[in-house]
């Protein structure tokens, strides 16, 4: 079994469109998912000049998708923002988030980035201390109420 991550293809895209499916399900449940998903969520995963479309794989089979961005600052400097990462629940733990997240501190420090941003829900603890193990850490809690729970 060998995992590998790559940038994504137009013909990686079917793939992709199924797997970020099968993650917005996912995510819609989760706390504070709704509202990622309303606000943060990429609109549409595509492959982008400008934009960072990783595909994961174990033996060539696409498994999980990264999307990031470039994100310009006020103060000049760029950073990468990632809109999504997802990898199917039976391909974790085997390396294969760690590949594309390595591969898109790559492409990052590539463009001249000196940082990256990622989103954890609340009470994911998986996805916060697979960002931790990256050396990624809190730089600010959003807090939200909707107007209707009064």
């Amino acid at each position: 079994m060998v995992e590998a991550a790559r940038p994504a293809t137009p013909e990686d895209l079917a793939a992709v469109q199924s797997l970020a499916d099968e993650a917005t399900a996912a995510l819609a449940d989760q706390r504070g998912g709704p509202h990622y998903l309303a606000l943060e969520a990429p609109a549409a995963l595509q492959v982008a000049p400008d934009a960072a479309l990783i595909v994961g794989t174990i033996d060539d089979a696409v498994v999980g998708f990264l999307a990031a961005r470039e994100v310009g600052r006020r103060d000049g400097g760029r950073h990468v923002g990632i809109e999504a990462l997802w990898v199917t629940p039976e391909a974790r733990e085997v390396g294969v988030g760690e590949c594309m997240l390595d591969a898109v501190l790559d492409w990052g420090r590539a463009r001249g980035c000196d940082g990256v941003d990622a989103i954890a829900l609340p009470g994911d603890r998986s996805t916060k201390n697979f960002f931790e193990s990256f050396g990624l850490v809190a730089r600010a809690i959003v807090v939200h109420r909707t107007f209707d729970d009064a």
